[in-house]
């Protein structure tokens, strides 16, 4: 198959990216695994229109409204190679469970996979994750508003972190977990907003069928707490586009220009796997932008 563009994820940058392309009458495959990272949230908030929508809804609206373009097709698969050639790139893929392979040949490819996850205390969080525990506190804050809440990190910016949360609550507790950093200073200066640091390791995290409700701690101690925020350890798994020899930062991110170009000409990324925020609507928004650039640079070279 030979289009345009090949388009990798199909969360809201990706999406985005694929409906102005399509607008701007180009060919587009589009490949997504179909596992977002925000598969356990129940909501997504602040996308305009949109808000307190279900992820899963969301995609699945985005994708119909794409998918009435003739110019583009959509599958169901995961990327395993996307190999420089001449002219462009080819990539390879193949359906979950199948030896069924896609090879696609194209003069660009938009990157928007977003990122895997690893969240502190895993086999304790999950059970509340997307419920009573969130990783966005810009998207999730407004809704924990005046409830005594927990921020559970085991990195070294769990202070900025809790800056942010403390706007939604007069109660809140920092758990490092024993692990995670909080300078004296910065300790200081939560502990005059009211915001207490604990670095007493957790053992469980203890509730009933409305949620949330208690930290138990090594030590024996209970804190009651409804809800909160853990902050997760982000990854790129980009090991497909290895062969690209994509210019990536200390986090492992995609660098990229202020028009989603990356150090590879004909390769462009967008959302939650380059460095920025990773909201929903910063997503689309580079998608769109991309999808523009993208456009531009093909006319560029005659195509």
């Amino acid at each position: 198959m030979e289009v345009d563009v090949v388009v990798v994820g199909a969360g809201p940058a990706g999406l985005a990216a694929s409906l102005n392309l399509a607008r701007a009458q180009r060919t587009v495959a589009l490949l997504d695994s179909n596992r977002p990272r925000h598969a356990a949230t129940l909501r997504s908030h602040g996308f305009l229109s949109r808000d307190g929508i279900s992820p899963l809804e969301l995609r699945t609206m985005g994708r119909e409204e794409v998918l009435s373009y003739p110019t583009v097709t959509y599958e169901r698969t995961i990327v395993h190679s996307i190999s420089p050639v001449d002219g462009g790139f080819v990539t390879v893929a193949k359906r979950p469970g199948t030896e069924a392979q896609t090879e696609v040949h194209s003069p660009a490819v938009l990157l928007a996979t977003g990122l895997t996850e690893a969240l502190p205390l895993p086999s304790m969080v999950r059970t509340w994750y997307g419920t009573s525990l969130h990783s966005c506190m810009d998207c999730d804050g407004y809704d924990k508003r005046g409830e005594p809440l927990a921020l559970i990190g085991e990195t070294d910016d769990l202070a900025e972190r809790a800056l942010v949360i403390r706007r939604h609550t007069d109660d809140l507790v920092v758990f490092t977990n024993g692990v995670g950093t909080i300078t004296d200073d910065d300790e200081s200066r939560l502990r005059d907003l009211g915001v207490v640091v604990d670095r007493t390791p957790i053992v469980a995290l203890e509730g009933d069928r409305e949620g949330m409700r208690e930290v138990v701690l090594a030590d024996g101690r209970r804190s009651q707490r409804t809800g909160g925020f853990v902050r997760p350890v982000w990854h790129a798994s980009l090991g497909f586009a290895d062969l690209l020899g994509l210019e990536r930062d200390d986090e492992g991110l995609v660098v990229v220009d202020g028009a989603q170009r990356t150090s590879v000409p004909g390769v462009y990324a967008a959302g939650d796997l380059t460095p920025g925020f990773r909201q929903l609507a910063v997503a689309a928004g580079e998608g769109t932008i991309a999808s523009s650039v993208i456009n531009r640079d093909l006319i560029a070279v005659g195509r």
